[in-house]
């Protein structure tokens, strides 16, 4: 089953001044059917929230933990939820 989800993950770490949000924008159209945003955060984290399939959404969420990523991913932690829509696109904020 591949219904709609929304992710919203804190990825912690060496994640600012890096590029990450760029870079999470960047994989999220190449995946495709994936919006959201992506937005730094006062504590140094980036708060990552997408909404799509949940397969698209796993594969962004695989990336975020992949070690491939600008920086530094000391961890991430998410959680699932239903989407609230309202986007037009995946947003660095």
């Amino acid at each position: 089953m591949n219904e709609d989800v929304r992710l919203t993950a804190w990825v912690r770490g060496r994640v600012q001044g890096v590029g990450f949000r760029w870079f999470t924008r960047a994989n999220a159209l190449e995946i495709g059917g994936v919006v959201g945003f992506a937005l730094n955060l006062d504590d140094g984290r980036v708060q990552v929230v997408a909404e799509g399939q949940r397969e698209n959404c796993h594969r962004l969420l695989d990336w975020l933990r992949s070690g491939d990523t600008p920086g530094r991913v000391d961890g991430v932690t998410e959680i699932w939820g239903t989407p609230r829509g309202g986007y037009d696109g995946f947003a660095i904020r």
